[in-house]
């Protein structure tokens, strides 16, 4: 059946129509960012108030990777619950500010200390950069836990799209590799499988924001090789056992090339027995989180994400 987008979601995309915007896929990745980071102000609601956000850096495997730390006016509890995220962009484009309100409501609304990692991108550093960055800033914001004044035991790990996947990587090599221990993990449409071989992944009605063309352009910048499709850093859906996987809530939008696989990873984690909550926002497509000015629905998932981390501290 044809994708019905909410009233929301149809404004937004004719807005981007009518500014004749080039598609992503047809810049290079340099070009692709400036005009990513272009419409930014256009669809971002006011940031809330919070006590304190700083710019840190902390060691990474090749070299400082940039952090922002945003501490919010009322804390959950004392010590601090913290989420550790990752912002999406097809691990090509983005950075700390395109997702910095989401950061500053995700701090907000649930009272968590929020972590966004500014991990490196492609093409100009390929996979692994990204998670090998995104796993040593979270081993080093847990080691300094008492810096920050959080809780080791409820520490949570989050992102969307290129994030979600690199969320569920991250929490994937914790449980093998002797930790951090991570309490729980958000997945808002996540990358699961290079492959693209999901039917949403091919299926022309879920062409709206991200369309499979540009998807392959992502995945084309960020891998090296075809081989790289089957490590389980780039596909998580890949990895052979999801056992002791922490709980996660995963969503998914139904105009979004990669609903398929962010199903199927919901599906493998209840398959091996992990507590996994799931919300579908069907009229919405992929990257609609980031544009509360103009999409409630963006808000709404806020909301959602907030109680579902206070719910778990």
């Amino acid at each position: 059946m044809p994708i019905v987008l909410d009233p929301s979601a149809a404004f937004v995309m004719e807005a981007f129509k009518a500014a004749n915007r080039p598609k992503l896929e047809t810049l290079s990745p340099p070009e692709a960012r400036e005009a990513s980071n272009a419409g930014r102000a256009a669809v971002q609601p006011e940031p809330p108030e919070l006590a304190s956000v700083d710019n840190i850096t902390v060691p990474g495997p090749a070299g400082p990777i940039p952090v922002r730390v945003y501490k919010p006016k009322k804390l959950a509890r004392n010590p601090a619950p913290a989420l550790i995220f990752y912002h999406g962009g097809g691990w090509v484009i983005c950075d700390l500010d395109s997702h910095d309100i989401v950061c500053r409501q995700m701090a907000d609304q649930a009272g968590f200390m929020v972590f966004s990692i500014d991990y490196r991108l492609a093409p100009e550093h390929k996979f692994p950069a990204a998670p090998l960055d995104c796993i040593a800033a979270t081993r080093w914001i847990v080691d300094n836990a008492a810096k920050f004044g959080i809780d080791t035991s409820r520490v949570f790990a989050g992102g969307d799209s290129a994030g979600g996947n690199l969320t569920a990587v991250v929490t994937i090599h914790a449980r093998d590799n002797g930790g951090p221990k991570i309490a729980g993990q958000v997945l808002v449409y996540p990358a699961t499988d290079m492959g693209m071989g999901h039917p949403s992944a091919t299926n022309p009605d879920m062409d709206v924001l991200l369309s499979s063309t540009l998807m392959r352009w992502f995945i084309d910048h960020y891998l090296t090789g075809k081989a790289d499709v089957d490590d389980w850093r780039a596909s998580p859906l890949r990895i052979k056992d999801m056992k002791g996987l922490p709980p996660a809530f995963v969503i998914t939008a139904g105009a979004d090339p990669l609903h398929d696989e962010g199903l199927a990873y919901r599906d493998r984690l209840k398959g091996a027995g992990i507590d996994v909550a799931y919300a579908n926002y069907p009229g919405q497509f992929h990257g609609f989180w980031t544009m509360g000015k103009l999409i409630p629905e963006a808000n709404k998932l806020s909301n959602e994400i907030a109680a579902w981390l206070k719910a778990r501290i």
